[in-house]
């Protein structure tokens, strides 16, 4: 599976860390910033990440940000991304089993490094249900 990640500095932290764990796991990762702690614009970071991901250069992304809401309005800009904020597995199941979400979102200041771990792991893990699910995820896009 190829993942990106991104993030403003207040995810900066547990994106480098969440970065290592997932290598160690054996995925293909791509870390397109913010690259320090430092305040910084979310859009610059999320764009990128998110046209890739619409585009089908990445399978899945990661976005951490301190609430999530910024990262994930901004990937939600993209046509073909369906960006999900998660705060415990359960949600990050039924964002994967009933919305086919390829982005989980991170919201840092609410959560630990392990149930932001444990939090991905559901999301990569957890399939797509289909069936009526199927009919509903055609139905997001404009146009």
């Amino acid at each position: 599976m190829r993942i990106v990640l991104a993030g403003d500095h207040a995810g900066y932290s547990y994106k480098n860390q969440v970065l290592n764990f997932l290598i160690e796991k054996g995925f293909y990762v791509d870390d397109l910033g913010c690259y320090s702690d430092e305040s910084c614009d979310y859009p610059d970071f999320v764009h990128p990440s998110a046209k890739k991901v619409n585009d089908g250069v990445y399978d899945m992304g990661v976005l951490f940000c301190g609430s999530a809401n910024g990262v994930a309005i901004t990937a939600n800009k993209h046509e073909k991304v369906r960006a999900a904020i998660c705060w415990n597995k359960e949600v990050a199941e039924l964002a994967r089993l009933h919305n086919d979400a390829n982005m989980v979102c991170i919201p840092c200041r609410f959560v630990s490094i392990e149930e932001a771990i444990t939090i991905i792991e559901t999301f990569f893990d957890t399939e797509f249900e289909g069936g009526r699910h199927e009919r509903r995820v055609q139905k997001i896009p404009i146009g």
